[in-house]
C-alpha cells in the first residue's frame, strides 16, 4: 500500500512539474536542477548584481542601470549606473530606515524614504522569501537567451494591483538567476529586472548598508 501511494505521489509531482512554452511542446522539468536551486535558495546569506530594471506604466516606461546587493535578512543597497540623470543615486534599507543620497553630491543630501513594494519586490531575495514561503507557486521549462531555464512563479502579498505575481529565470547551467518580471492583477508586464554577474554569499564590507541615519 505504501508503494502505490509513493506511485500515486511521484506521478502527481510529474505533472505539475510539465509545463509548456508557449508555441512549443510541453517540456518537462528538469527536477534535479530544480531541487538544486532551491537547494541554494535555502542556503543563500546574500547576493549581489548588476542589472537592467525597466519599469512600466500604462503610457510609457522607465529603464535603469544599477548594481543592487542584498541580503537575505531584507537589508538592501541599490547604486544607479545610468541614464546620466540618475546615475549616483543610493537606495540603502538597513533594516528599519531607507535613505536615499546622490555619489555627485559631497555633502551625501540624504532623504528619508518609506519602504517601496515596487522598490524591495525587483529584489530577488524578496521573490526567494515569497516563493519558500507561499503556497501559490508554480515551476516550468523555457529558456533565456537560448539557454535552458528553470521558471518559477509564485503570488506577491499584499493585494497590490500592478505587483500581483512574479516569475524568476534560473539557468540551468550556471544556477543562477537570469531575469525576474512582476506581472499586474490583469497579467501585464510592470516591472522587468534582467540581471548580470550575478554571485550568491558575496563577502560585504561591514558598513555597506549603513544609512548615516
Amino acid at each position: 500500500m505504501k508503494k502505490y501511494y509513493i506511485l500515486i505521489l511521484m506521478i502527481a509531482l510529474s505533472a505539475m512539474l510539465i509545463k509548456g512554452c508557449a508555441g512549443n511542446e510541453p517540456t518537462a522539468v528538469d527536477v534535479s536542477t530544480y531541487e538544486k536551486i532551491i537547494e541554494i535558495f535555502n542556503e543563500m546569506e546574500n547576493f549581489k548584481s548588476e542589472a537592467t530594471v525597466q519599469y512600466i506604466s500604462n503610457k510609457n516606461s522607465n529603464t535603469y542601470r544599477v548594481i543592487m546587493t542584498n541580503k537575505m535578512s531584507g537589508e538592501y543597497r541599490i547604486e544607479v549606473l545610468g541614464p546620466d540623470n540618475s546615475a549616483g543615486n543610493v537606495t540603502i534599507f538597513d533594516g528599519t530606515t531607507i535613505a536615499q543620497f546622490n555619489k555627485r553630491n559631497e555633502g551625501r543630501i540624504f532623504v528619508l524614504a518609506r519602504e517601496d513594494m515596487a522598490r524591495s519586490e525587483i529584489l530577488v531575495t524578496s521573490f526567494i522569501r515569497n516563493y519558500l514561503d507561499s503556497n501559490e507557486t508554480s515551476v516550468s521549462a523555457g529558456s533565456f537567451d537560448d539557454s535552458k531555464s528553470t521558471i518559477l512563479e509564485v503570488a506577491i502579498p499584499g493585494d497590490h494591483p500592478y505587483l500581483s505575481n512574479a516569475k524568476l529565470w534560473v539557468d540551468n547551467e550556471a544556477l543562477v538567476p537570469v531575469q525576474l518580471i512582476i506581472f499586474d492583477r490583469d497579467g501585464g508586464e510592470r516591472v522587468i529586472v534582467t540581471y548580470e554577474n550575478f554571485d550568491y554569499n558575496v563577502e560585504l564590507e561591514d558598513n555597506i548598508f549603513h544609512t548615516g541615519a
